[in-house]
């Protein structure tokens, strides 16, 4: 699989990419070569590059990012994108990109691993939100958070970089995959399962977008998670939903797994 990383000049991107690109030499199309997958500064938001694979045809894009939150805890995330109801951040509504569970999962694997070199941090996955979301090949965000100070650490940004080169030159683990249901936008349950448990996980429709969700948005969200066989529901995170979840993934064959 050739992957194309991609960026935006925000701190947390151009740091990453600029000890990532070292190694890699300059096309005339912009496009930086490396052996294994290539590397590009885009001129949009990464929220906003649905336009990307006009451009670039590859069989997969990652999004090199910095990560902001209103309770400014500091954490390394990584996470699927998608919009469950309107398009507020770009994508289009109610669109789910295709997710990069096998890539994800190694990569998290790999951060937790060395949480040791990242103790101020939380490491978790977010539930699937903003854009891009037209992409018809996998899409997955890696970001750093939380503040400018981290964003601005080369060392850190560096430390993470090389964790994504060794990550990106090898071919990720394959393994059962699951959509998830429920919980928060920082879905804890589903996090550890990602990281030491048997499942990759595709898309994450947390708790607060449940109200959304209909046999119409459902069938997309399996459209687009085609490896897919189970479903992962957070029991106790459903909400009055949960009658309707059951339903929708009894009537799809899935398997479903309560956590």
């Amino acid at each position: 699989m050739q992957l194309l990383v991609a960026y935006q000049s925000d701190p947390a991107g151009y740091n990453m990419a600029s000890y990532i690109l070292q190694d890699m030499r300059k096309q005339d199309d912009g496009i930086y070569k490396g052996k294994n997958f290539d590397l590009v500064i885009i001129p949009t938001p990464a929220i906003s590059a649905d336009w990307l694979e006009e451009k670039y045809q590859y069989d997969g894009y990652v999004f090199l990012s910095k990560h902001a939150s209103e309770s400014g805890t500091l954490a390394l995330t990584c996470h699927s994108t998608g919009n469950f109801s309107e398009a507020q951040f770009g994508g289009l509504p109610r669109q789910m990109a295709v997710p990069h569970p096998h890539l994800q999962k190694s990569y998290m694997k790999h951060l937790w691993k060395k949480r040791e070199d990242f103790t101020k941090f939380e490491i978790t996955i977010e539930a699937t939100h903003h854009g891009p979301t037209a992409l018809s090949k996998p899409t997955l965000f890696i970001e750093i958070g939380t503040t400018q100070k981290e964003w601005n650490d080369k060392k850190l940004c560096e430390d993470i970089a090389k964790i994504v080169v060794e990550e990106f030159n090898r071919e990720p683990a394959k393994h059962k995959v699951a959509i998830c249901f429920g919980g928060t936008h920082y879905p804890e349950k589903f996090n550890n399962e990602l990281i030491e448990g048997e499942f990759a996980l595709g898309t994450v429709m947390p708790k607060h977008a449940l109200d959304n969700l209909d046999e119409e948005l459902f069938s997309h969200i399996l459209d687009r998670n085609k490896e897919a066989k189970s479903a992962l529901v957070d029991w106790r995170g459903l909400g009055l939903n949960k009658q309707k979840i059951v339903n929708l993934i009894q009537n799809s064959g899935l398997e479903m797994v309560k956590v």
